[in-house]
């Protein structure tokens, strides 16, 4: 996912949030927009939005063919807003986007972790800890290893990383010491 579509997605974002914010229905907008996500990231329907010959009501006609019933009738008005604006392409980062404002809204946050060696289960519950700690509040840790990192670990919470590797601290002094 390219950062110029994030950009282009986030004010859509920002806006179905709090439409669902205020009509209480949180689940059923990211359930909502993870279909549309999912439709925009299908070959086929991806190489119709890039087509410039199909007609706004032929892309959207074709999208809520595949979604079927699975729209409320503000996530119709917000694929008509996008295929009137030729953005359909960002509706993944907007599921995308969803889905992490959501899971802040609900006091969790999602922590993905390398490490360079395997994580025993206890080191897992340690982390986990101290990652509630620094990011006040609850954790969705995923952890996976990469032996490429050397050594340490890499933390990754939406926009946030911390990067304890040895790598990315080679990385780091590399860089520093290029004139």
């Amino acid at each position: 996912m390219s950062g110029e579509t994030t950009t282009i997605a986030r004010p859509y974002v920002e806006a179905a949030f709090e439409v669902a914010k205020g009509d209480g229905n949180m689940d059923a907008w990211a359930d909502g927009l993870s279909l549309l996500g999912a439709i925009a990231e299908d070959p086929q329907i991806a190489e119709q939005i890039d087509n410039p010959n199909a007609s706004t009501e032929q892309l959207v006609g074709l999208i809520f063919g595949v979604a079927g019933e699975g729209l409320t009738e503000h996530q119709q008005n917000l694929v008509r807003l996008l295929a009137a604006n030729k953005r359909l392409m960002v509706l993944p980062d907007i599921a995308r986007l969803f889905a992490q404002m959501k899971t802040l809204y609900d006091g969790l946050r999602h922590v993905e972790v390398t490490s360079a060696y395997p994580v025993t289960d206890a080191e897992r519950d340690e982390l986990a800890e101290r990652l509630k700690a620094h990011f006040g509040a609850d954790v969705d840790l995923s952890v996976a290893d990469d032996q490429g990192l050397i050594g340490g670990i890499k933390v990754r919470a939406g926009d946030i990383v911390i990067d304890g590797s040895v790598r990315g601290k080679l990385e780091r002094l590399s860089s520093d010491l290029q004139l």
